[in-house]
């Protein structure tokens, strides 16, 4: 039988925590979203509900590089040496974030030390939206540049991630070539090369760099008909955009806001909206379950 997401992270936990999450409440580990340890406190768990304690063990520096090696089979030393953007990906696409002290060399990150608190994200790969959306989102077979809006929390990367996988996998068109701007590495989760989480049969990814630079990458080398990438943030990530229309490529996007005002309001996005580069918004709201979309033309 094969483990649960919630499981697959448990079972790098120490032995003591390990046994305090099999004890939640039955129904409640396959909510869980995140599980936190800082050093000196309760672990917790964190879901739609909120946060909560577990165990009654607070969390040592010790169980910390316990996680780190069990989760990487390596050296907690040797892990942070290669930890520059403060998280790891592990298989299954789960991700470790790492905070502690920070070692600046030539204004950049080389590596961590004392770890002072670990964040498990458990990935969990919801599929079926795509089916509903993108008959909203084409014009004929042809994807209208799309961009993703919500707030924090409110599941646009796995909204993007099911658009990916139903355009690759052609669930209402042919399949079509989809190129991957994985910055973050929170879209396929890459490890060892592969993708954790499922975005199709004709998806290609580049992770590991800024978007900028992996936009032109992919146009240059792997001839796409869409693009994707997550969180729009800078001044570069919109020039990028921009340039990807002019060669005549789909963009699928996503950024955190509430409402259409807020594509006016804030100048990082005001740019692409009078640029008029997206043509369809999908904007979100509630999480999990409670999730709805709405799909906005702009005109």
């Amino acid at each position: 039988m094969v483990d649960s997401p919630f499981e697959q992270v448990a079972a790098i936990m120490p032995q003591d925590l390990r046994r305090a999450l099999k004890q939640l409440p039955q129904g409640v580990g396959e909510r869980v979203e995140e599980i936190r340890l800082r050093q000196g406190f309760l672990p917790t768990v964190l879901d739609g509900a909120g946060e909560r304690d577990v165990g009654d063990r607070p969390v040592t520096g010790e169980m910390l590089r316990q996680v780190l090696e069990q989760a990487s089979q390596a050296s907690a030393h040797t892990v942070l040496d290669q930890v520059q953007r403060g998280f790891l990906t592990l298989r299954g696409g789960h991700r470790i974030g790492i905070c502690g002290t920070a070692v600046v060399r030539d204004g950049q990150v080389a590596t961590l030390r004392e770890i002072s608190s670990l964040s498990l994200r458990i990935a969990r790969a919801v599929v079926g939206q795509a089916e509903t959306l993108l008959p909203q989102l084409l014009e004929g077979e042809r994807l209208q540049n799309t961009l993703i809006f919500a707030p924090p929390g409110a599941g646009k990367t796995t909204l993007l991630r099911d658009l990916v996988r139903g355009l690759s996998d052609g669930v209402v068109t042919p399949p079509q070539r989809l190129a991957v701007a994985d910055e973050r590495g929170e879209i396929a989760a890459m490890w060892q090369g592969a993708p954790q989480l499922y975005v199709g049969r004709h998806t290609d990814v580049l992770d590991g760099c800024d978007k900028a630079t992996a936009v032109s990458i992919l146009l240059r080398g792997m001839n796409p008909q869409v693009i994707a990438m997550d969180e729009i943030t800078r001044k570069g990530d919109v020039e990028a955009m921009i340039q990807a229309v002019g060669c005549g490529v789909s963009l699928l996007a996503t950024a955190h806001g509430e409402s259409m005002e807020d594509l006016e309001r804030r100048p990082i996005y005001r740019a692409l909206y009078r640029a008029d580069v997206f043509r369809r918004v999908v904007l979100l709201r509630g999480r999990g379950n409670r999730r709805s979309a709405r799909v906005e033309v702009v005109a």
